[in-house]
């Protein structure tokens, strides 16, 4: 029997939520969080696969439960922003110290330098994209110029390649990827730029007619993306095709400082993700017993019982002590 119009458009909100908890539990990486997010994909595929229940409840499920569990995940992620402040406040000095440095370069044309800036536009774009997907950003994070580093530098340094490896680089699955109107990234790239902060380096670029191809690596890992300007399209790149590419890849002496202030820039964030990550004890307890009562095989009782939907709501409205 085919679905009706309304059950369609429960669904496609239900998948909406989800993937709004998919996004908070890369931040968190807790296996409570896990645990949560997958039990809530089971919920939903066992309303899409069995007509006989009442779609309705899988709609007050969300509105009762997993909505709030959302907003509890935001406001400790709120928090913890807060947290580390201070340690944001240092960082921006060695960012104030490395503006500094670049304009007493006064390389404008200098490639090693270009690379450098170019990589801390496409850092800044993908952190706001995940802004941008997380639905903290409503705004293009995507630089207008973002395109013109390559048109620029692609004849004199881009590699070419036959457009057949150009396409297969290109390729992704619909499924795979997060997708709004200003870009387009592979999910498991998200999730590893949220694990590193954001922090890569230009590797290379690579070119076929006018498509203009730039490579990224993370830093600190053997592990590359693809930016295609053109579609503000981020994809990883495989890496038996970067085992393949004769890139001999140096940077000038003051992009190697710049490197280092970097690098140093990179320690103080990784002190900061056990400030980022954390789940005050209160919350993870109250997560956890929120876990066992979906878990349940009565858990479709839960969404009827409004005496056990008021005491699950007073307590996680009362975390302002956490």
């Amino acid at each position: 029997m085919l679905m009706d119009e309304s059950a369609k458009q429960v669904f496609q909100a239900s998948q909406q939520i989800i993937s709004r908890l998919q996004l908070l539990l890369v931040v968190f990486e807790e296996e409570v969080v896990a645990n949560i997010y997958v039990r809530t994909q089971v919920i939903h595929k066992l309303f899409e696969n069995n007509a006989e229940l009442d779609v309705n409840k899988l709609q007050l499920f969300h509105f009762q439960f997993t909505e709030s569990i959302i907003g509890l995940l935001r406001k400790v992620k709120k928090n913890n922003e807060k947290a580390y402040q201070s340690l944001l406040d240092e960082m921006e000095v060695n960012n104030d110290l490395m503006r500094k440095l670049s304009q007493a370069m006064k390389e404008k044309d200098n490639f090693d330098y270009e690379k450098e800036v170019q990589a801390a536009r496409v850092n800044k774009t993908l952190a706001g994209l995940y802004e941008n997907f997380s639905d903290y950003l409503k705004t293009n994070p995507v630089p207008k110029d973002i395109a013109d580093f390559g048109k620029r530098f692609a004849p004199a340094y881009f590699y070419p390649l036959p457009q057949v490896a150009i396409n297969q680089l290109l390729d992704f699955e619909p499924e795979e990827v997060y997708r709004n109107a200003y870009g387009i990234v592979e999910k498991k790239l998200m999730g590893l730029q949220c694990k590193k902060q954001f922090n890569n380096r230009f590797y290379c670029g690579i070119r076929c007619n006018t498509q203009l191809l730039e490579v990224y690596k993370v830093q600190d890992e053997e592990s590359f993306f693809l930016f295609y300007p053109d579609r503000s399209l981020f994809l990883v790149c495989p890496t038996t095709f970067m085992d393949e590419l004769p890139v001999t890849n140096t940077v000038s002496a003051k992009g190697k400082l710049m490197e280092e202030l970097a690098e140093k820039t990179l320690l103080l964030k990784e002190k900061s993700k056990s400030i980022k990550k954390q789940l005050p004890p209160e919350v993870k307890t109250l997560l956890e017993d929120y876990y066992t009562k979906i878990e349940g095989i009565d858990f479709l009782d839960l969404i009827d019982d409004y005496d056990i939907q008021a005491n699950i709501l007073k307590t996680m409205l009362n975390t302002d002590s956490m």
